[in-house]
């Protein structure tokens, strides 16, 4: 393991490695890191997981983990949403769940600079891709599932589209970077993006309730710098709970450690990290000696909730979170776009006159 620096305010360097350690002590022999020791993985959370790894300087175990991806991939392309040891636990087959490994892909890159291996991913890159974008709709957005049936789900996630974007820009670099034409891709990413940026509450399953569907738009990348600042400042007060952090939902007193970190990574991308730092040294009383994270807390009564969950992903999201703003490693721009390709998009879908995302 590389030496890790210091957060200054945030997380030491020792704290850093803790947390990895504690994510790590959680993966199975097969690679596959569940939510909690016994519990149940999905995808998504996993390839979360394997980041965190690599941001903690776990080289090794990030890509066991990207190797029970590879294991596991269906022959379509995707992968079922939650697996429980060897078994499948839930058969349906999320479009989001399963193109987030092109993210983890390029992120892997990012800090290691191991093109080998990430030519190694690419076909699992190319397959999550086309099973994602084979429920993209005339609209732009995409069809949050394939049923236990087989049968495409009826309508579309903001979240869950809003992460399948970000995907495609990451899986547009990895072409990029491995000399690929990927043009298709290059439409079906503004097709989403538009959706996401100008008919988020016509083009997708109102879920207003949850935190998720407020910064996701900030964070893929969709919005231009001032339109994801104002719409940060739109809900604030619905989903920020002073001193403590995020709400999961805006309606309860919930405060989960994975949506502040998330928040804190849409914050630092739109330019607000002094609001990003704060909301990261506040959630902080989450976290354990040993570096894991409880999932969740209520409040006023401070009653851990999920009760005894302190989960791989939240202490994932809380390590890219620290990355971001402490520059751990070479990956932490990631999500400011940095060093991803831009997207074009129609002037007219443009919310102010400058290039939609620039190149990093």
């Amino acid at each position: 393991m590389s030496p890790l620096p210091d957060l200054p305010g945030v997380l030491s360097a020792e704290q850093v490695a803790a947390t990895g350690a504690a994510i790590a002590a959680v993966q199975r022999p097969n690679g596959c890191i569940p939510w909690y020791d016994g519990g149940h993985a999905d995808p998504w959370n996993h390839v979360e997981a394997a980041m965190a790894l690599a941001v903690a300087g776990r080289r090794a175990d990030s890509q066991r983990a990207f190797g029970w991806l590879e294991a596991t991939q269906h022959v379509d392309g995707g992968w079922h949403t939650y697996y429980r040891g060897s078994q499948v636990e839930d058969a349906r087959r999320d479009t989001n769940v399963s193109s987030y490994v092109a993210v983890g892909a390029w992120h892997h890159w990012l800090v290691t600079g191991d093109t080998g291996f990430i030519e190694s991913l690419w076909p699992v890159v190319v397959g999550a891709v086309g099973f994602a974008l084979r429920l993209q709709q005339p609209g732009g957005e995409i069809l949050w599932s394939y049923e236990r049936d087989g049968s495409p789900a009826r309508y579309a996630l903001l979240t869950g589209s809003s992460s399948v974007f970000l995907a495609l820009r990451c899986a547009l670099a990895t072409a990029h970077l491995l000399g690929e034409e990927r043009p298709e891709w290059e439409l079906a990413a503004s097709r989403l993006g538009s959706a996401i940026a100008h008919r988020s509450e016509t083009a997708f399953e109102p879920k207003r309730r949850w935190a998720m569907d407020w910064y996701y738009p900030v964070l893929c990348g969709a919005l231009c710098p001032s339109g994801g600042r104002a719409r940060l400042a739109q809900r604030w007060e619905d989903f920020v709970l002073p001193g403590f952090g995020v709400r999961c939902v805006a309606d309860e007193e919930w405060v989960t450690a994975a949506e502040t970190a998330e928040c804190v990574l849409a914050l630092d991308a739109v330019g607000r990290r002094e609001d990003a730092r704060r909301l990261l040294t506040w959630v902080q009383y989450l976290r354990e000696a040993d570096g894991s994270y409880w999932t969740g807390c209520t409040h006023p009564s401070e009653v851990h909730f999920p009760p005894q969950e302190r989960s791989t992903y939240t202490a994932a999201a809380m390590l890219l979170a620290s990355d971001a703003l402490g520059g751990i490693t070479p990956a932490g721009g990631l999500f400011r776009g940095e060093g991803l390709p831009a997207v074009v998009v129609e002037p007219s879908m443009l919310t102010e006159p400058q290039a939609w995302l620039s190149e990093g």
